[in-house]
């Protein structure tokens, strides 16, 4: 852009863009008006992501590709200073980058822990942070979300340091919604239940040779499958409005609050979908 000229159009950063939740909500933003600074790893999947939005919004949607790793240290200034040169301003920031792995926690490692969070809670708080500070530099109002999971509220066995990270990234962003709302930012996370992603591709290929699956539990939770547009229009009808959480799923968000409330069901649940499990009236073994 030209000194001076002031970029007519909403402006969305989102990270994690070229596959899954990222690409579906990059779609849906551009058909609500946004253009948009895309960024992930695989520079030619942002591509063929922008050129999706362009055809989906019935417009040329203005598009800045960035190719970064979002865990190493300063990419969040690097991803911010993109958009401003691009566009002189941003709108909306999805902190959506981030990954599973299927490990029990005594199976991982202190670098495999560490990494996880890194990615999944260090970088999305390090680019919100960024976000709000340039945010409240320049006296304007913006949304920042996170993409955090309904197993924040939560867990499940071979998933607590992914479900740990996502619990910590919900934490952080309420706090902040309530610490920014005063200054006109708002600030979301949003809780999908399982998405038909590259996702639990990923976390399967992280099992230790010789782990078996232990818990018919994660089969279970294929059944509760969403397609990664279904979050996406949620995302977008969002945008602008006020929620603390953004939710995708009436039952789970319910399911949730009753586990919080009555822990004993989740218990319950996983100790009786453990293969091999005795059924209802049997006793197990060494009881």
């Amino acid at each position: 852009m030209q000194a001076g000229q002031v970029h007519d159009r909403p402006v969305a950063v989102i990270t994690g863009a070229s596959a899954g939740i990222g690409a579906a909500t990059a779609v849906e933003l551009a058909k609500s008006g946004h253009d948009l600074v895309l960024v992930a790893r695989r520079r030619d999947r942002l591509e063929s992501v922008a050129a999706r939005a362009s055809e989906s919004a019935g417009r040329a949607v203005r598009c800045e590709l960035l190719a970064a790793d979002v865990a190493e240290r300063g990419s969040s200034a690097r991803v911010l200073d993109a958009a401003e040169r691009a566009f002189g301003r941003f709108d909306v920031v999805y902190a959506n980058a981030g990954y599973g792995m299927e490990r029990p926690m005594h199976r991982m490692d202190d670098a495999e822990l560490r990494t996880m969070f890194e990615v999944n809670f260090f970088a999305s708080v390090e680019l919100c942070n960024e976000a709000a500070r340039r945010l409240l530099a320049a006296g304007r109002r913006g949304h920042l979300i996170m993409c955090s999971s309904c197993v924040a509220k939560f867990t499940l066995p071979d998933f607590g340091a992914y479900s740990a990270s996502k619990a910590a990234q919900a934490h952080v962003a309420r706090a902040m919604a309530y610490e920014l709302r005063p200054h006109g930012i708002l600030v979301s996370s949003v809780h999908p239940v399982t998405t038909a992603t590259e996702f639990f591709d990923v976390a399967r290929g992280s099992l230790l040779p010789g782990h078996d699956q232990q818990y018919a539990i994660h089969d279970m939770s294929r059944f509760f499958v969403q397609r990664p547009e279904v979050v996406a229009r949620a995302i977008a009808r969002s945008v602008g409005r006020a929620r603390t959480e953004i939710w995708t799923s009436f039952p789970t968000r319910v399911a949730a609050g009753a586990i919080t409330a009555f822990p004993w069901l989740l218990d319950w649940v996983v100790a009786f979908s453990r293969r091999g499990a005795p059924r209802a009236g049997e006793r197990a073994p060494g009881n």
